[in-house]
C-alpha cells in the first residue's frame, strides 16, 4: 500500500466540477489580474477571521514581509520568532531589513516558549511573530500580554492554521495582522501559490493594496516603493470554491488525529502531540517524536509512506542566517525536535485502512 504525505488529488476530486466551472467563466470574461472574484474572497475569507479586511497577495512568504512594512517595520528594528519554524518566517522579516530574533520553543507544543520572549527584548525590539506551526494555535493571551506590555506589534504566522479558533479568538485576529498561505498542500489549499494577510487597521490595510501593487493606490499613481505580489484571480476562484468545505476539512483532520493517537499509543517511544479540544488544533501537520527518527523515517519510505520532516534544521542554524550570529547549542530545545521529529500522512481523505498501515509498519519497526 502506498500512503502520500498528502494526497492533493482525492482532496480535489468532488470540487473539481465546480472549480472548472468557476475557472471557465474566468478565461471567458478575461479578469486574470485583481479581477472581482479576488476582492470577493479577500471579503469572506475576512469574515471568516472575524476580521474587518483581507488583502490577497502571491504567497505566505510575502503575507509576511508586507504585514510588517505596513505595520511599519523596517531597517535597525528586531522581530522575535521561534526557532522551531519554517524559514519563510524569518525571510519575511530580513526583507523588510529588520533582523529576525529567535527564541527557543517549549518542548511540548513545539510552539513559541513565552518566557524565553521576555529575556530578548531590547530597545530595538519592535514586533513578534507568533507561529501556528502544524496547525497549532500559539497561547495568544500571553502573547498580548507581553506585547501590550512592552508597546510590542503582534503579527501573527497563521500559514498552517486556517481556521484554527479558541474561545473568542481565531487564527489571524489576535494582532495586528495575520499571514496565511496558500500553498497547495495547506489546509486551505489553491492550485499554485498564493497567501493573504488579515487585519482590522484601516491604515494597515490601505498600505497593503498600495504595497502588494507595485505601489499604486490608483493606475500609474505610486507614492511608495511597493513589490509585485498579487493574489491572481484564478487561486482566488479555486480558494473561493474550497473555503465553504474548510471546517469540515478541519474535522477530519482532528478525527484523523485521534486515530493515530489511538493506533500508535505505548509504541516504542513515540511522543505523540498533545490533541486538545477540537478549535485550537487544526492538525496541518500530525507530528510525532522518536529519538530513532531517521531509521523510522527510511523504514516508513522504504514500506511506501510518505513521511516526512518539519523542519529539519531550525531558523537559527540555515546558512542564510549565518550573519546572526548563532551556533548550534544555543537553542537546544528547537535542535533537538529538528533531530526527532517526524510527519506522517495527514489530509481530510486519509482512510482508515491506511492510517492502520503507518500504525502497523511502525510496530513492526519498534517490534
Amino acid at each position: 500500500m502506498n500512503v502520500p504525505l498528502v494526497d492533493l488529488k482525492v482532496n480535489a476530486a468532488p470540487l473539481k466540477a465546480d472549480i472548472l466551472a468557476r475557472l471557465s467563466r474566468i478565461v471567458d470574461n478575461c479578469n486574470f489580474i485583481l479581477g472581482n472574484e479576488v476582492a470577493e474572497f479577500e471579503k469572506d475569507f475576512a469574515r471568516y477571521c472575524n476580521c474587518l479586511y483581507a488583502v490577497g497577495v502571491a504567497n505566505g512568504t510575502d503575507a509576511i514581509h508586507l504585514a510588517l512594512r505596513a505595520a511599519g517595520v523596517g531597517p535597525g528594528d528586531e522581530v522575535i520568532i521561534p526557532a522551531n519554524t519554517f524559514i519563510a518566517t524569518a525571510l519575511g522579516v530580513s526583507y523588510t531589513g529588520a533582523v529576525p530574533r529567535p527564541v527557543d520553543v517549549d518542548d511540548q507544543t513545539f510552539l513559541i516558549d513565552m518566557q524565553e520572549i521576555e529575556k530578548v527584548i531590547t530597545p530595538r525590539t519592535r514586533a513578534i511573530i507568533p507561529v501556528h506551526l502544524y496547525g497549532r494555535l500559539c497561547n495568544m493571551d500571553a502573547v498580548k500580554e507581553i506585547a501590550n506590555a512592552r508597546e510590542l506589534l503582534v503579527v501573527e504566522d497563521a500559514a498552517q492554521a486556517h481556521g484554527a479558533e479558541s474561545n473568542d479568538y481565531k487564527a489571524g485576529n489576535g494582532g495586528v495582522a495575520g499571514c496565511f498561505s496558500f500553498y497547495p498542500g495547506k489546509n486551505l489549499g489553491a492550485f499554485g501559490d498564493g497567501g493573504l494577510v488579515t487585519t482590522s487597521d484601516e491604515n494597515i490595510y490601505q498600505s497593503l493594496l498600495a504595497l502588494r501593487n507595485y505601489g499604486s493606490t490608483r493606475k500609474y499613481h505610486h507614492p511608495v516603493k511597493g513589490y509585485n505580489c498579487r493574489l491572481d484571480t484564478f487561486q482566488a476562484t479555486v480558494l473561493a470554491a474550497k473555503l465553504p468545505h474548510l471546517d469540515q476539512f478541519n474535522r477530519d483532520r482532528y478525527d484523523r488525529a485521534c486515530q493515530y493517537d489511538q493506533a500508535l499509543d505505548g509504541i516504542g517511544d513515540l511522543v505523540l502531540p498533545e490533541i486538545p479540544q477540537p478549535g485550537p488544533h487544526v492538525f496541518h501537520l500530525y507530528v510525532i517524536r522518536t529519538k530513532r527518527r531517521d531509521e523510522l523515517l527510511a523504514h516508513l519510505n522504504s514500506a511506501g509512506i510518505g513521511a516526512g520532516i518539519h523542519y529539519p534544521t531550525p531558523v537559527h542554524l540555515h546558512g542564510a542566517f549565518s550573519d546572526l550570529g548563532f551556533q548550534r547549542g544555543d537553542f537546544p530545545r528547537a535542535e533537538a525536535i529538528a533531530d526527532e521529529i517526524l510527519s506522517l500522512p495527514l489530509y481530510p481523505e486519509l482512510r482508515s485502512d491506511q492510517i492502520e498501515y503507518v500504525a502497523g509498519k511502525i510496530r513492526e519497526f519498534f517490534h
